[in-house]
């Protein structure tokens, strides 16, 4: 590693920066970075399985203020701390080196105030300097994230100016105009995954899971076999080897099947393999005349397929007519990706798990819970949750998944051989050549983030030149024009937006996604620490929003029935002047107006509550909530619903369901017949009292 020593003769450039740290299984801190490096490599003190490289490399920081960095970055990973600092994780000093190397590189390039050539001390940066940097990040486009980010990171040159041999004299938030607010800070600007884009992605990665996956494990395993080293043959047939080779032969003759081929010559390892002997064996004796005989009959085929068969289908046809040994597209090493990728996309889609929560999962880790006769009604899987957690090793916890997820989960255990604990993103030994180093260095360890999104782009790529290839119409489109760049947060954004809106369509009707819904959010939502009983409860407010500005703005709330009708117009009408004369498309003032005038209106699928928590049925104790309990609407006898044209044609469609099941003979018990012809007409009366005077 490359030295410099930024101030001659330091006493700190033999420090060890990491000293103090947890490290990885294995490394001594004596082989850590120390101070005087110009690199300082983090990776030794990086616990998270998928993480990537992790280096301070301060050639990127000016000369004149690297000695500062240095001080700075030491301080936050081991040196010591200001009182009532909090030491951060590695990975957030990685980040805030980051933020710091733009401040710093910036501020090189700024004339001193005295008029010299010198460089400007951080103890004589003011206040308008200070204000002239957050403009630059402004006038640069840089995103309020990046900017709350630069900004936190400048300002520790004050919290540890105490630490420094020169930091900042005036503190940054006292600047009215520094940072950014927290509620733009907290928007949630990663995209959903576009709809036309998300039912074929999810479609091909559950074909995968479901269909192509045995073919592929039974493949996997073959190439396994394949690849392993053989005892070397001697002379002589006394073991029966010459049999067995002719026998290999011969079944090629008789069933037509051209001889196993490898640059246009019959494959002699392969053959070799089929008898189960060392390649040196078809050297002896008769044997390369056998070869060349038999191939003179049936011909060489291309390449060398695997003899496994093929059982998964599409359209009632093989999907792949076999999986050979290498191919550009469908060899064992390439589907074997493809597959470890679509079950990504199942397990992300179906869980709300972040990258570095399904990196973490290990051998074991499903646990399926089942009813007294055996039936699955719930899966659920145990990793790691770094989120939050102050121990850089993380804390376990448990998320309640998807069907599909947890047979993503089984499919990984099938496809990933070795330790009973070992990690199920692991990077697969049939896709690495044997007994090399990158083999040897890739043992055990997952992919990163970075890594997982190129992946998930050649999972798409792969689709569409099977689907080209095949002339199928089931491909992933573009987006804009261009092939769609997803990322793997995409998955847990578009899993919220889901749960929040329910809406429908094929995927979520062939999933019954309602019900997925309540079981992840109950469970791992609503009871882990990870944030994403937030995300939903964000989207579910965006949603709400949206209705209450439509009926606001296209007047529909004339239309209104039910005991709360005229409430409901006077609110909405108040909501419907916060915005006047303006149209509302931006999310993030939709909020804010929602925050600022919401006309406390939830709209249902059967009702529309005009929540009043005096009148409020759902409540069940003194207490008054901002919001009512949806799950506890007694539509039917409560003061507080208004009806909209949708409500009433979704209670409609509920009578004419019931009166379906009640048509006789009914194999209903008869009280179950009693009570549910007793809902239908209670729905029937409520109808006809509430929407008599609009029909």
């Amino acid at each position: 590693m490359t030295s410099t020593a930024c101030a001659a003769g330091s006493p700190a450039d033999d420090l060890f920066v990491l000293a103090g740290r947890a490290l990885r299984p294995g490394v001594a801190v004596e082989t850590t970075s120390r101070f005087a490096d110009l690199v300082w490599d983090l990776g030794p003190a990086i616990l998270q399985h998928h993480a990537g490289r992790v280096r301070l490399d301060f050639a990127r920081v000016p000369q004149s203020y690297r000695y500062i960095a240095k001080q700075l970055c030491h301080a936050l990973l081991s040196g010591p701390l200001p009182p009532d600092e909090l030491r951060p994780a590695t990975s957030t000093v990685r980040r805030i080196f980051g933020y710091l190397t733009r401040f710093l590189a910036w501020l090189d390039t700024q004339p001193p105030d005295d008029g010299t050539q010198a460089p400007v001390r951080l103890a004589d940066v003011t206040s308008a300097r200070l204000t002239s940097f957050e403009q630059h990040l402004r006038d640069s486009g840089v995103s309020a994230e990046g900017r709350a980010g630069a900004c936190s990171a400048v300002r520790m040159l004050w919290r540890f100016r105490h630490c420094l041999t020169d930091g900042l004299t005036v503190d940054p938030a006292g600047l009215a105009s520094w940072g950014v607010p927290a509620a733009q800070r907290q928007e949630n600007t990663t995209p959903r995954i576009p709809e036309e884009v998300l039912g074929p992605l999810i479609g091909w990665a559950l074909r995968f899971v479901r269909d192509f996956a045995p073919d592929i494990v039974g493949a996997a395993d073959a190439f396994r076999d394949y690849r392993r080293p053989r005892r070397i043959n001697r002379r002589g047939d006394n073991t029966g080897v010459g049999a067995r080779i002719q026998q290999v032969l011969d079944h090629y003759v008789a069933t037509g099947e051209p001889l196993p081929g490898y640059e246009h010559k019959p494959n002699l390892k392969f053959l070799a393999w089929q008898a189960g002997c060392h390649v040196s064996a078809l050297y002896y004796g008769q044997r390369p005349d056998a070869v060349r005989a038999a191939a003179a009959i049936v011909g060489v085929a291309s390449g060398s397929r695997l003899p496994v068969p093929i059982r998964g289908c599409l359209d009632g046809q093989p999907w792949l007519p076999g999986i050979p040994v290498g191919h550009p597209q469908h060899s064992v090493s390439m589907l074997g990706r493809i597959l470890v990728v679509a079950c990504y996309i199942v397990i992300a889609f179906f869980s709300g798990m972040r990258d570095g929560e399904i990196k973490h999962l290990r051998r074991g880790c499903l646990r399926v819970h089942r009813t007294a006769d055996g039936t699955a009604y719930r899966w659920s899987v145990q990793s790691v949750a770094f989120k939050g957690e102050r121990d850089p090793r993380g804390a376990p916890a448990t998320w309640i998944i998807g069907e599909p997820a947890a047979r993503a989960v089984e499919v990984l255990e099938q496809l990933q051989p070795g330790r009973s604990d070992a990690l199920l993103f692991a990077t697969l030994d049939v896709t690495t050549a044997p007994h090399t180093p990158e083999a040897r260095a890739a043992s055990g360890k997952v992919p990163s983030g970075a890594t997982t999104n190129q992946q998930v782009r050649d999972f798409v790529a792969w689709v569409n030149r099977y689907c080209q290839a095949h002339d199928r119409g089931d491909a992933i489109p573009d987006v804009h024009g261009q092939p769609v760049r997803l990322r793997t947060a995409q998955f847990r954004r578009t899993l919220a937006w889901f749960i929040a809106r329910r809406p429908g369509g094929s995927i979520a009707g062939a999933i019954q996604y309602r019900h997925l819904s309540i079981h992840m959010f109950e469970g791992y939502a609503g009871t882990s620490d990870s944030g994403f009983r937030a995300e939903v409860e964000a989207e579910q407010a965006l949603a709400r929003g949206e209705v209450l500005l439509n009926l606001a703005t296209d007047h529909d709330h004339p239309d209104l029935t039910g005991p709360a009708a005229a409430e409901a117009g006077r609110r909405l009408d108040g909501f419907a002047s916060a915005f006047a004369g303006t149209v509302v498309t931006d999310p993030v003032r939709l909020r804010r107006i929602l925050r600022r005038d919401d006309p406390a209106i939830y709209p249902g699928e059967y009702v529309t509550c005009v929540f009043n928590p005096d009148t409020a049925l759902c409540l069940t104790d003194r207490a008054r909530p901002a919001a009512p309990e949806l799950s506890a609407c007694r539509p039917l006898d409560c003061a507080n619903v208004a009806l909209t044209r949708t409500n009433v044609a979704a209670l409609r469609r509920e009578a004419e369901h019931l009166t379906h099941e009640l048509q006789p003979p009914s194999p209903l018990p008869p009280l179950l017949e009693h009570r549910l012809a007793e809902r239908r007409d209670r729905i029937t009366a409520y109808l006809a009292r509430h929407t008599a005077e609009t029909s």
